[in-house]
């Protein structure tokens, strides 16, 4: 890199740097001195320390992580005493189902059987029907056959009456 001089000419500032090393040198050490003495000051005056903050940090960041290990394990148990009752309810309604099922079968046994049984009737009835319907249709296509008049007589006559009874036509 070229520079002007003051009195008009041209120099190489590298040229010009590297014929005075001990000052730039010096400057530099200098510069670094200046930059840590400040640091150290600041530390002093503020009284923090890299080493100090990393520790309280630290500690904060266990305390914070031992916190929520607790209440991960309270919510835990709280999710395990939650899913027991959820368990024991569901037992119950599974044993309620259960007695829901064997109700409805029987039920199911008892309307058959009850369905059985009048149909049986209804047989036994329309059996009785036919039976009634000819013997009425015999009873009309025959006479009535006559009664015999039976004579009544006081009961203290001394002489027996006979009564007869009328028979029934089964079919």
């Amino acid at each position: 890199m070229m520079q002007v001089i003051s009195d008009g000419t041209k120099a190489n500032v590298g040229a010009r740097i590297g014929s005075q090393p001990i000052v730039l040198a010096a400057a530099a050490l200098m510069i670094l001195v200046l930059g840590i003495g400040s640091i150290a000051l600041w530390r002093a005056f503020t009284g923090n320390s890299p080493e100090q903050e990393r520790a309280a940090s630290a500690r904060l960041l266990q305390a914070r992580t031992a916190q929520a290990s607790e209440q991960l394990v309270e919510k835990t148990k709280g999710l395990e005493a939650t899913q027991q009752e959820s368990i024991d309810q569901l037992q119950v309604v599974q044993d309620q189902l259960q007695t829901v099922k064997r109700l409805l079968t029987a039920q199911q046994t008892e309307t058959k059987r009850l369905s059985e049984q009048v149909g049986g009737l209804t047989g036994a009835i329309e059996g009785l029907r036919q039976s009634f319907a000819s013997a009425q249709s015999q009873d009309a296509s025959s006479p009535p056959p006559a009664r015999r008049k039976t004579a009544f007589r006081p009961r203290g006559g001394g002489k027996k009456v006979a009564y007869h009874k009328r028979s029934k036509s089964r079919g």
